[in-house]
């Protein structure tokens, strides 16, 4: 049988909120849900970078490997990732307060545990709980966005939420810097426990559960399997390929696996009576560009920061907080332009916003391309403003697009697709990027070593020396004389910047294929269905 869900205007009894008492004082009342909400959010936006500062310590401390500590974000990622869109769907059967408060209590207890914990093996496992539950409650409190807050003022809303989620991603190295130099790297963790409190208190207390009254009552096993496998392939295969090769066999048995799975799942969707994403979304056409925006925004985005932050602390010396500072125009931009983007996009609908967003990405990309290894703060704060005035249109318009865009029963869901986009965007364009750079670092460091005058270096040496400079890292053995020293220094940090602008501009690309996919969106058709329980 086929699903019959469609992606109409709601009516009567059609997306309509059941099961809401109404708004009684600051109980349920829109403004303060999205404080109560942000709260929660916030914290797992900060573990996303914040934790990167603390590794180096954690591989001291309880004496892990490389490849140890590269699991304590790859195992928080496959699980985010892998787990969203079944969360997403766990709220719309439960109700997103619920799943919410489950959420935050649970990422709380787990990133206690890390604090506690004396070895490298649970610090792993626990960052898997930490990733399973933050994928409970961002989706969840997306969904209590929407249930809350009528058409009019959902973007404004979303705008203060994507504000949240870019200054604590942005402000987690500064963050975390100073707890790691300050306290101890379980001051990382710890500080989540009272923030997670804090959140679980004010949800008991503030917010209202939604459920539409046509809200899904049954469970699509074999659908949550296929699409979790083919998420996992898909992750997997993206986090290992710098390693593995892009040509090697294993990377695209992988990928093959993922691209089979997803085929299994949509034929399988078709088939089942209450599906876990009803393919009827994607007749969408504002939806699915939605979607694919949030994509592209995140290879741009992503994949060309992760080489910033390498760029400002080995090219330019910084140390992990003054990288952070030097940050500060992009996450301040988007802390001010969110909610004017809300605003605008309210008025003038979401395309001209999102287009103009994404051609200061595209701008933003060429002008970090231009960077040289002497470059100073100045010119490095108008690209990195640039960017994060060019991002905040995006992460509110294309957000109301997939969420505004769904039946009200599967706010759920959207709320998944739309953070499983981001990541699988970040991850695709952090592999991609890193391919671009350590190919053109390969193919130009042995001519500029040679230009240099530097002695030949054996196979396993220009190995080593490329793996080094592909993150900036100049490869200067102990004990080099200062004046060979510096020519390696110019070397590295010349080849760095080559890749670097390589990479860059095919972010811009990027960027510009998504100007173009901008214009297929427009204002959600659903929006409306979770018009308005609270006061405004």
């Amino acid at each position: 049988m086929t699903s019959q869900t469609t992606i109409n205007k709601p009516g009567p009894g059609d997306g309509s909120p059941a099961g809401s008492a109404p708004a009684k004082g600051w109980r349920g009342h829109p403004w303060v849900t999205l404080v109560t909400v942000a709260v929660g959010v916030m914290m797992v936006a900060l573990d996303g970078t914040i934790v990167a500062i603390a590794n180096p310590a954690i591989q001291d401390d309880l004496d892990a490997s490389l490849a140890d500590v590269q699991w304590i974000t790859n195992a928080y990622f496959l699980a985010l990732a892998v787990a969203l869109i079944t969360a997403g769907k766990l709220g719309d059967r439960f109700g997103h307060r619920q799943t919410f408060l489950i959420g935050v209590a649970g990422f709380a207890a787990s990133s206690g545990a890390i604090g506690l914990s004396g070895s490298i093996a649970a610090v792993i496992v626990f960052r898997v709980f930490q990733g399973l539950f933050g994928a409970l409650l961002m989706p969840a409190a997306l969904g209590l966005l929407r249930a809350t807050f009528p058409a009019e003022k959902l973007n404004m809303a979303i705008g203060i939420w994507g504000m949240v989620i870019g200054a604590s991603t942005a402000g987690g190295p500064i963050l975390g810097g100073v707890l790691v130099e300050h306290v101890n790297w379980q001051s990382v963790f710890f500080i989540n426990v009272p923030v997670g409190i804090v959140a679980v208190v004010l949800g008991v207390m503030i917010l209202l559960d939604h459920r539409a009254a046509n809200a899904p009552r049954s469970f699509d096993v074999v659908g949550i399997v296929l699409l979790s496998a083919s998420m996992f392939a898909l992750v997997w295969a993206l986090i290992k390929a710098p390693e593995w090769g892009w040509g090697s066999g294993q990377t695209w048995v992988y990928i093959g696996g993922s691209v089979v799975g997803f085929v299994l799942f949509s034929v399988w969707e078709t088939k089942v009576k209450e599906p876990l994403i009803p393919l009827a979304m994607f007749r969408s056409v504002p939806l699915s560009a939605g979607v694919v925006l949030m994509v592209l925004m995140a290879i741009a985005f992503m994949g060309g920061l992760f080489f910033v932050t390498f760029y400002l602390q080995n090219v330019h010396g910084m140390s992990p907080v003054d990288a952070g500072l030097h940050l500060l125009p992009l996450t301040g931009m988007m802390i001010v332009a969110s909610p004017l983007a809300g605003a605008m996009i309210t008025k003038v609908g979401p395309r001209i916003p999102l287009a103009g967003g994404m051609v200061c990405t595209a701008v933003a990309m060429f002008g970090i391309s231009t960077l040289e290894t002497d470059a100073g703060s100045g010119l490095m704060s108008i690209w990195f403003g640039l960017l994060g005035l060019g991002l905040a249109p995006v992460m509110v318009g294309a957000t109301e697009v997939i969420v505004g865009n769904a039946p009200m029963e599967l706010s759920g869901v959207a709320g998944g697709l739309q953070q499983a986009a981001m990541q699988i965007g970040g991850s695709l364009g952090t592999a991609v990027l890193g391919a671009v750079m350590a190919s053109k670092v390969d193919s130009d460091l042995a001519g500029n070593w040679k230009d240099a005058g530097l002695p030949e270096l054996t196979p396993q040496q220009a190995d080593q020396a490329s793996e080094a400079v592909r993150v900036g890292v100049p490869p200067v053995a102990p004990g080099t004389p200062a004046e060979v020293a510096g020519k390696i220094t110019d070397v590295a940090h010349d080849t760095f910047i080559s890749g670097m602008s390589l990479a860059s501009l095919v972010a811009a690309g990027v960027a510009v294929v998504a100007v173009f996919v901008a214009f297929l969106t427009k204002r959600g058709e659903n929006a409306e269905a979770g018009a308005g329980v609270g006061h405004i």
